[in-house]
């Protein structure tokens, strides 16, 4: 905590809260997300900090460092000055098709580069889509505590995400393509972005909960009358939201799409070259996955806690499978 001085509080969860703070050599402002020593480091939050550390995209919020308090766990994060995608469409009503797929181009390019490193969001949303402070702003994807690695992982099963997003297959109770899952997400994002509501959601009845599935398994959604969206546009969107992930539309043919294509942004192609697996060899943080663990392990025994149970939670912690 001597590196950096607290300014206020950004926001607040279930996982805790996140402050604003800077640090105080580089004078560089940061987002401190503290979660509660104990029981709340659990496998969500060991897989929310050994995915995101492992990403290093401009559309993705870096993940700096994680340290630990005599009562919280710390996670550093770049702070995006911009606040959340949603309250953009919320002050706008919805976007142009064009601003709309500004967005979406750089949506894709942060998800694609997950999915290129078998990392699978399974949250994708407005909310979880920051800004930059920037006159144009840039998109980064944010909150990776439902993601799962192909790689350190078992296949993605649990029904997890937030029902407006939910794509079919999840809710099927069986193993799915997280990375398919996260296309029917991004597909959601953008219609939300040209309509300025949910696609799968009854708006004489938006807390049906159970109706909202139905629409979703049966894909009942339509864009109104009133809202112009080109061809091209309608046609991605119903490539998008097809029950059978098998059929569905991949991220790369998305980004070879006629649509996606147009007035694609310089630096998205930019940031597809640089940051494409095999030529990201650029060290990701000042700490080394070792550290983060041990740092982690040490969270997850309260800040007050009898000697006798940390052998207990130790013997827990190497025993929790996915991240240890």
């Amino acid at each position: 905590m001597e590196r950096y001085k607290i300014l206020r509080d950004i926001g607040s969860g279930n996982f805790g809260v996140a402050r604003l703070a800077k640090h105080i050599s580089t004078g560089e402002l940061v987002a401190i997300k503290y979660i509660e020593r104990g029981y709340k480091i659990d496998e969500n939050v060991q897989r929310e900090i050994i995915n995101h550390q492992s990403l290093r995209h401009p559309n993705i919020i870096r993940f700096k460092e994680v340290f630990v308090t005599p009562t919280h766990l710390a996670i550093v994060l770049e702070y995006a000055a911009g606040g959340e995608l949603f309250d953009r469409i919320c002050l706008a009503g919805r976007f142009s098709e064009d601003e709309a797929r500004y967005f979406f181009q750089q949506l894709i390019s942060g998800v694609s580069y997950c999915h290129s490193m078998e990392i699978c969001h399974r949250d994708l949303k407005l909310e979880n889509t920051l800004l930059d402070g920037n006159p144009i702003p840039q998109l980064k994807i944010c909150d990776f505590g439902f993601s799962k690695s192909a790689i350190l992982h078992s296949q993605p099963k649990s029904t997890v995400g937030t029902p407006a997003y939910i794509a079919p297959e999840i809710l099927s109770r069986k193993e799915y393509d997280g990375k398919m899952a996260d296309v029917w997400s991004c597909g959601v994002t953008l219609y939300v972005m040209l309509v300025g509501s949910y696609p799968f959601e009854d708006p004489d009845d938006p807390r049906n909960f159970r109706k909202n599935i139905a629409k979703i398994m049966n894909v009942e959604y339509s864009i109104p009358d009133y809202i112009r969206v080109s061809p091209d546009c309608s046609q991605l969107l119903s490539r998008i939201f097809v029950v059978d992930p098998t059929k569905r539309i991949t991220v790369l043919e998305i980004k070879q799409h006629p649509w996606f294509l147009k007035n694609m942004p310089r630096e998205v192609v930019e940031n597809d070259r640089k940051c494409s697996k095999k030529s990201e060899k650029e060290e990701i943080t000042s700490q080394s996955v070792d550290e983060i663990m041990g740092i982690v392990r040490e969270a997850m025994i309260p800040c007050s806690i009898d000697a006798d149970d940390v052998d207990e939670i130790e013997e827990k912690v190497d025993h929790s499978g996915d991240c240890v």
